[in-house]
C-alpha cells in the first residue's frame, strides 16, 4: 500500500459522498495503491451508514465507529493504528480542505524524503476576529516554545512518512502538536506547503473558542514533556535544590544575626518576630517538597508499564 488517507469526522453526512467522489477523482490519475480511512468520532446525523454503505462497495474504503466523541487526536490516533501505507496523509471532512493537493504532499514525503508535510492555509477564509487573528496567536506561541517553524500547526491536511505515525503517541488535544511530537522523537525533516482553503460548504464548525485554551494549556504540557517528562528528576531536584539552599542561607543568616547580636551585647529580637525565618523555612519546607515529587516521577517512570524511550531508526540484517 502506497497512500492512507485518514480522514476523522463528526457529523459530515453532506460532505461525505462529495469528498469521497473528488479524491477518487484526484487518485485516479495517480498510479497509486491508496485506502481511504474514515473515523466516524460518535457522530448522530447519519455518517456512518453513508460510511458503511461505501465500505461495502468498496475494499480499498475503510470505516471505524467511535461509541461516543472522544475527540480528534483520539481519533487521529485510531486511524494511524489501521493505517497501511508508506505515506500518510490526513485531511478534514468538511471540504475545506482540497484533495487536489494530495498528490503534490504525497511526493514530498515519498520522493524528496520529508518526515512530515504540514499544511500551511497561508489565505483563509474564516472569521477575522474569530479565527485568524486567534490562530495567529496560537501558532506564534507554538513556534516559540517548540521550536518547530510552521505557520500553520493546526491545519489538518498534512503527510506524513508512515515510521512517524507509528512511532508518535497521540493523545488529549495533542493533534495540534503532531509536529512538535515527531520532532521531540527525533524525525526532524518536517516542513510545510502551503495549501488551498476552501470556505466550509456545508454545516458548521465543531470547534468553539474553548479550544485556543486548550491549546496553549496543552502546548505546556507538551514543553514539559518533551524536555522533562523522562527526567523530572532534572527539573524538579534543581528547584528543590535552590529552594531548599536559599531558606537555609536565610535561616543561617537570621541565627547568625541573632548569635552575633547576643555576643556583642547589642539589643535583638526573638528569632520567631522576624518575618525572614518564616520565609527561610517555607523555601526549605517547598525545596523538599520538589526533591520529593523528583523522586516520585522516576519511581513512576521506572516502575510503570515498559516502554521504550528511545526510537530506532535503522538496523543492519540480522546475522542468524
Amino acid at each position: 500500500m502506497q497512500l492512507s488517507i485518514v480522514i476523522p469526522l463528526l457529523n459530515e453526512a453532506q460532505s461525505i459522498p462529495e469528498l469521497q467522489e473528488w479524491i477518487d477523482k484526484v487518485l485516479e490519475k495517480e498510479e497509486l495503491s491508496y485506502e481511504v480511512i474514515y473515523i466516524d468520532d460518535g457522530s448522530t446525523d447519519g455518517s456512518w451508514d453513508i460510511l458503511s454503505s461505501l465500505s461495502r462497495k468498496r475494499t480499498n474504503i475503510k470505516a471505524l465507529r467511535f461509541l461516543s466523541n472522544y475527540g480528534k487526536s483520539q481519533a487521529l490516533h485510531a486511524g494511524f493504528k489501521a493505517a497501511q501505507g508508506a505515506v500518510v496523509i490526513t485531511m478534514d471532512a468538511d471540504l475545506q480542505d482540497s484533495p487536489e493537493e494530495i498528490p503534490a504532499l504525497y511526493r514530498m514525503v515519498a520522493q524528496e524524503n520529508y518526515d512530515l508535510v504540514s499544511g500551511w492555509k497561508k489565505v483563509r477564509y474564516d472569521s477575522v476576529l474569530a479565527k485568524n487573528i486567534p490562530s495567529k496567536l496560537f501558532n506564534w506561541a507554538a513556534r516559540k516554545t517548540s521550536g518547530v517553524q510552521l505557520n500553520d500547526f493546526n491545519c489538518g491536511l498534512k503527510a506524513y512518512r508512515k515510521e512517524v505515525i507509528k512511532n508518535i503517541d497521540v493523545h488529549g488535544e495533542m493533534h495540534r502538536y503532531i509536529p512538535v511530537l515527531a520532532a521531540n522523537a527525533g524525525y526532524t525533516k518536517i516542513t510545510q506547503k502551503v495549501v488551498q482553503h476552501q470556505a466550509r460548504k456545508y454545516g458548521e464548525t465543531k470547534f468553539g473558542y474553548d479550544r485556543f485554551i486548550k491549546g496553549f494549556l496543552d502546548l505546556v504540557t507538551i514543553a514539559f514533556i518533551s524536555r522533562f517528562g523522562k527526567r523530572p528528576m532534572h527539573l524538579f531536584g534543581t528547584m528543590g535544590f535552590l529552594m531548599f539552599t536559599l531558606g537555609f542561607f536565610i535561616a543561617i543568616y537570621v541565627g547568625g544575626s541573632k548569635l552575633y547580636k547576643m555576643a556583642a551585647d547589642l539589643p535583638y529580637n526573638l528569632v520567631t518576630t522576624n518575618p525572614w525565618i518564616y520565609i527561610g523555612l517555607t523555601a526549605m519546607i517547598l525545596g523538599s517538597l520538589f526533591f520529593i515529587a523528583g523522586f516520585l516521577g522516576e519511581l513512576i517512570i521506572r516502575t510503570g508499564p515498559s516502554q521504550d524511550r528511545y526510537t530506532i531508526a535503522d538496523k543492519t540484517p540480522s546475522n542468524s
